[in-house]
């Protein structure tokens, strides 16, 4: 018989979330985020232009694609435990990788293969909220796992300038490394922690079973789902390319177009990791009380205030007004999409819905950072890039407003 854990003991699946927070903060606030803040002194030191950066960037989105695809085959076959333990593994090493490159071509493969890592160590991880916890219980798990990319964004926004004046023009070299030996340690503590599922440790999932579901005749509504999933896929596809437009290149437009030296620059993007800590917990809440309809539309609100703000040549008040905005709705569509598709498709079919609009998600990812390079690189800044991002999520808050209430 298994058992849900006394008042006296902490339940294991509170162990799952904290090295779930760990993992999060390495495979994707480290490796992805910390980009940001490298990106103008890594840039300076490979002597790349704009579009080449952006490049780079879209060859880890590029693998994070294919770990999408890859994944669940490899988490069917391995378990969960062991794809974390070898994503994080590959991309560890590839972090050290980056650190030792030169010119254009190494670092884009081994940003690829970062990508790989990450895609394989983060879509496990989320998916053992599913068997630790039940569905009262979800939304927090998810938001505290979520955070460790906020925990990510205010540690590089400190770090890397202090490498930079550390080490000067290698100090991105030193950042690398550095990411690369946090990440290698967070691959042992998963090795170490992580278990499968509940039952592995006689535990049952925390949270309340939910009553026994009537038995209701058959029905075969599935005629439109099709169509659902590919407008949720969309709107998802929307807000990939449009926050890492923002979140790949907004510390460079500091640093290069407003002047601002690496240390500023990074205290004002650590505000939005500061915010980005509530950003899941926060709206996920607020979708459970308004709606997914409504929650989607309000975040996008949001996202677009804070690209139009930073694509108006706006003062270092409002600049620092676009990034908290930007940070306080980061993380929050990931959140609002894994419940929705539940609402709309209901939970047997959740998880393969999930995984496939995620799909859309790594797909926008790719394009995003790719496209505002090229424009960055044409017009010397990246005002029109923030333009187009604002008008992209503004397209998908009217879009939203027209999907259909969720089968009851």
């Amino acid at each position: 018989m298994t058992r849900t854990g006394s008042a006296h003991t902490l339940h294991y699946g509170w162990i799952i979330v904290a090295i779930g927070f760990l993992i999060i903060f390495a495979c994707i606030g480290l490796a992805r985020y910390a980009y940001t803040m490298l990106l103008p002194s890594m840039q300076a030191g490979l002597e790349l232009p704009y579009d080449r950066m952006g490049f780079i960037g879209t060859g880890n989105f590029c693998g994070y694609l294919l770990a999408v695809i890859l994944a669940p085959r490899l988490i069917r076959r391995f378990r969960p435990r062991a794809v974390i333990g070898g994503g994080l593994a590959l991309l560890s090493l590839a972090l050290f990788g980056i650190g030792l490159s030169s010119g254009f071509i190494a670092p884009l493969s081994l940003y690829f293969i970062v990508g790989i890592g990450t895609g394989c160590a983060n879509i496990p991880t989320m998916a053992l909220i599913s068997h630790w916890f039940r569905s009262d219980r979800r939304g927090t798990a998810a938001g505290l796992m979520i955070a460790g990319n906020g925990a990510a964004i205010m540690l590089a926004g400190w770090l890397v300038p202090r490498l930079n004046l550390l080490y000067g023009t290698n100090g991105w070299r030193g950042g690398w490394l550095l990411l690369g030996s946090i990440a290698l340690a967070v691959t042992a503590l998963s090795i170490w922690l992580v278990r499968n599922h509940p039952s592995e440790m006689g535990l049952e999932p925390l949270g309340t079973a939910p009553p026994a579901a009537p038995n209701l005749p058959a029905t075969d509504e599935r005629s439109g789902d099709g169509a659902l999933l590919v407008r949720l896929g969309l709107l998802y596809l929307a807000f990939g390319a449009t926050f890492m437009i923002y979140g790949t290149f907004i510390v460079t437009t500091m640093v290069r177009e407003y002047g601002f030296d690496e240390a500023r620059a990074g205290h004002y993007w650590s505000w939005a990791g500061f915010f980005s800590f509530f950003s899941g917990i926060l709206f996920g809440t607020l979708s459970d009380h308004i709606g997914r309809r409504h929650g989607l539309v309000l975040v996008f609100a949001v996202q677009t205030a804070a690209y139009l703000l930073a694509g108006s040549q706006p003062t270092p008040g409002i600049l620092l007004l676009s990034i908290g905005l930007y940070g306080l709705a980061v993380f929050a569509i990931p959140a609002i999409m894994a419940a929705a598709v539940g609402d709309y498709l209901g939970l047997p079919r959740a998880a393969a819905a999930f995984s496939t609009i995620t799909i859309f998600f790594a797909a926008g990812q790719t394009i995003g950072p790719a496209i505002a390079g090229m424009i960055g690189r044409s017009t010397g800044n990246f005002s029109d890039a923030y333009l187009l991002a604002g008008c992209i999520t503004m397209s998908a808050m009217i879009f939203t407003l027209f999907l259909p209430p969720p089968r009851r």
